[in-house]
């Protein structure tokens, strides 16, 4: 379910008031979301897209839009967005992923910063799920705070391989508009997306000799299913956020249970 490309598009405005921003995005079979996601950056002078091996027209549709592309095989979430942000032009770099759009918002607050003379590392911002055609406003889909927006030389991706994160070694100040999110285009591509994501942590914190016990698996999604449908008022979102939320759940407990399934193979070996 994606919002129309027209809907997206903005009118061109000059760049940033100072210094030069780098565009970064990495892609993997994308052509459905990567003109909307590159359209809406295309006020960065400098706009560079790393594909890992797409067999769509993922690449055709970005070299037309204008972006450098460059091939590398996938290295993991957080090694492969490093490796794309040491391609930029530029030292400040803005990340997005490909199902994400920078909003005109956004995109004004941004051009308005003067990047050459800013004493912050970074800027981190709030991102808005898009779930089921609807945005969410509470739960665990907004704000949802994400820190895409920093100087290369004090700030770089963590080499997680999933849920990565940008680590900024000074000040983080904060902007207001919106980077819109567009996880999903069924239910079924999200929960497949979600079973990828849970095989990794699973895996990850295997490897770091986390041990749980059963009641993980049942304490965990009860916990988060309170914490963002009750005190985070993702009710009101109506059943997008319903189902958004207990899919959340269910992915707490795949991950333990999955993690729980690791621990006893090997008490077996």
């Amino acid at each position: 379910m994606h919002a129309p490309i027209a809907t997206m598009q903005k009118v061109a405005m000059p760049v940033l008031t100072g210094s030069s921003l780098s565009a970064v995005v990495i892609s993997l079979n994308e052509s459905a979301n990567i003109e909307r996601c590159l359209t809406s950056v295309d006020f960065c002078d400098d706009i560079v897209l790393v594909d890992s091996g797409s067999t769509d027209n993922t690449v055709a549709l970005a070299k037309a839009m204008g972006a450098r592309v460059i091939a590398q095989d996938w290295l993991g979430f957080g090694q492969q967005k490093q490796f794309a942000v040491a391609q930029a032009k530029h030292d400040w770099v803005l990340c997005i992923d490909a199902d994400e759009v920078v909003s005109a918002a956004l995109q004004t607050e941004m051009q308005g910063l003067d990047l050459a003379t800013d004493k912050a590392s970074a800027y981190r911002f709030p991102r808005r799920n898009h779930f089921l055609g609807k945005p969410l406003n509470y739960g665990e889909g907004y704000p949802d705070l994400s820190l895409r927006l920093f100087d290369r030389r004090r700030a770089n991706w963590s080499d997680d391989t999933v849920h990565e994160m940008v680590v900024a070694n000074g000040a983080v100040n904060r902007l207001r508009g919106d980077l819109l999110h567009f996880s999903e285009d069924s239910i079924a591509s999200y929960l497949a997306k979600q079973a990828l994501y849970t095989d990794l942590q699973a895996q990850a914190l295997f490897a770091r000799g986390k041990v749980v016990g059963p009641w993980k698996c049942f304490a965990s999604p009860l916990i988060r299913f309170i914490k963002f449908y009750i005190f985070r008022r993702g009710f009101l979102d109506g059943m997008p956020g319903f189902i958004h939320i207990s899919i959340g759940c269910f992915t707490a407990f795949c991950k333990y249970a999955k993690l729980i399934e690791l621990q006893r193979n090997q008490d077996r070996v």
